[in-house]
């Protein structure tokens, strides 16, 4: 505990170091007809987020240098894009790269994940962890998009994590690096929680972050040997698999840039606080999240999961229609 503090302290050195830099070379985002924001505001925020776990590995688990790799090479090619919009084909190399080193992270330090791997059905494995890790990404940075909901649904994951490893008396990680991340997340999250931000995380922030759970999630499942680790994410799954669901009956291009997600529907059309609509998102989350921990059993947590499913689904055909869902919705 003696860490969290002067942690604190750094990361907010640190961040009014990068609040610096970006002003200086305008590392902004710049609002359009597809944002959630009205102002000009500093990118990059979550630059912290890589490096607190960075950090935390170097000095207290360094066994781990293969993930800090892997985010690092992620955070990297992240922030470039923010500030340049790289190749498409460079960016998807360098997110499967850092995919696979997750994976040979996880086949070096779980001894599960070894006979897992050895296993006849591994070669239909790996391309299914990879293809699904990849999507979390996607999924996670699509659902950064107004202020708050990736610090808040970040912490609520995080915390989420510790607790289990604590609970269930197993090691993921050393204690000291998940108090850095947690700094981070509250450091940056004093800046990003309030009516208007004075920073966005940017690709930095949202990608890295969602790598790191991806790690740490992965690194559960095979730990425990229980696939229900997965809904840790399920609220950010739901809406954008809900919301791509919708964009192909709408026989739109998946790829392109919108923002009909729900979360963007509450906040953009029905003006509801962007911290309240991510404070409601992580609540479902979190209630999810006390489900699966003190239950030993998927079916609870399935039965949890459908309930929020059927939530969602009513609440979305209530606000937005059958109508704005599946025939004339123009994302513009």
């Amino acid at each position: 505990m003696w860490i969290f503090v002067p942690a604190l302290i750094l990361f907010l050195v640190l961040e009014l170091i990068y609040f610096k830099i970006a002003d200086h070379f305008n590392i902004i985002d710049k609002p359009n007809l597809r944002s959630s924001h009205s102002q000009v505001t500093l990118r990059g925020g979550g630059v912290i987020f890589p490096v607190a776990f960075i950090i935390g590995i170097s000095i207290w688990q360094p066994s781990l240098w293969i993930i800090g790799l892997a985010v690092f090479l992620i955070s990297i090619i992240s922030f470039l894009d923010d500030l340049l919009t790289l190749n498409n084909k460079l960016r998807i190399f360098i997110h499967v790269l850092s995919v696979l080193l997750l994976l040979y992270q996880i086949y070096l330090t779980q001894t599960n994940a070894i006979s897992l791997f050895l296993n006849p059905y591994a070669l239909l494995l790996i391309p299914l962890s990879l293809i699904l890790i990849i999507g979390v990404i996607n999924a996670y940075n699509f659902m950064d998009g107004i202020n708050g909901i990736t610090v808040i649904y970040s912490l609520s994951a995080v915390a989420s994590i510790w607790y289990v490893q604590e609970f269930n008396a197993i090691y993921l990680l050393n204690d000291h690096i998940w108090f850095l991340i947690l700094a981070a997340l509250l450091v940056f999250g004093f800046f990003n929680v309030r009516k208007k931000a004075k920073a966005f995380a940017g690709d930095i922030g949202s990608i890295s972050m969602a790598l790191i759970l991806c790690f740490l999630i992965f690194t559960l499942i095979l730990t425990t040997n229980d696939l229900k680790w997965l809904l840790l994410l399920g609220i950010y799954g739901l809406d954008a698999v809900g919301t791509i669901f919708c964009r192909i009956i709408r026989k739109e291009n998946i790829f392109e840039a919108h923002r009909s997600h729900f979360y963007q529907f509450l906040a953009n059309e029905k003006k509801w606080s962007h911290v309240l609509v991510a404070i409601l998102f992580s609540v479902f989350q979190i209630f999810l999240n006390v489900v699966l921990i003190y239950t030993n059993q998927l079916l609870p947590a399935i039965c949890a999961y459908l309930t929020i499913i059927t939530i969602y689904i009513v609440a979305r055909l209530k606000f937005e229609g059958k109508n704005r869902l599946f025939e004339n919705y123009n994302n513009i």
